[in-house]
């Protein structure tokens, strides 16, 4: 069953990390000058993320010239998934031809201070690192026959670049639930 993305409220400043990537280099929030950043929680086993990981690595090469910095971050539980464990998304970056950080949060502390859900779950940063877009790449799913163009988060992406606000209402990303460490689960959350 599909979960969808929490609709973090806009404005939220991106919560800091340092974390591990799948080449062990370790890699920070304030690390990223570029004057937008994409943060996106990924996995390697989910349906909805290899339906759309081709495609966001495109995006992702494409857009890293026109100054949007991506890090990807894979929270999943690798004890009962092990496929989200570092070889399994090693082998997903060469898959997908990612070209951004891929980091592992094993933990599980960054995707809760995110209010991540599902993966793949993005979240799109000013250059103050203030929440613009939280929402779809696209609406393309496993087996809806949607093309995957990611122009939800092309366009979003493209405003935020030019200085402008993403126009609401923003459509939440849908996928696989982040796998939690048993016991680990975060608190219900409440954005009201």
């Amino acid at each position: 069953m599909a979960v969808s993305s929490f609709l973090v409220p806009l404005g939220t400043p991106a919560p800091d990390f340092a974390l591990p990537s799948v080449d062990g280099r370790e890699v920070k929030l304030a690390d990223v000058s570029a004057p937008a950043l994409l943060v996106v929680f990924l996995s390697n086993h989910c349906p909805y993320v290899r339906h759309v990981e081709s495609a966001l690595g495109a995006f992702a090469a494409e857009y890293v010239g026109k100054g949007l910095a991506t890090i990807g971050i894979s929270s999943n539980d690798v004890v009962n998934y092990p496929d989200d464990d570092v070889p399994g998304l090693a082998g997903q970056v060469e898959r997908a031809g990612f070209t951004f950080p891929y980091l592992v949060d094993s933990a599980q502390d960054v995707a809760k201070a995110y209010s991540a859900a599902c993966t793949p779950d993005f979240f799109l940063y000013d250059g103050q690192r203030r929440l613009v877009y939280r929402g779809a790449f696209d609406e393309a799913r496993p087996k809806n026959d949607v093309p995957v163009t990611g122009n939800l988060l092309r366009a979003a992406a493209d405003a935020v670049l030019r200085g402008e606000s993403v126009p609401e209402p923003h459509v939440p990303s849908s996928g696989c639930g982040i796998k939690w460490r048993p016991g680990n689960e975060p608190p219900p959350i409440s954005f009201l």
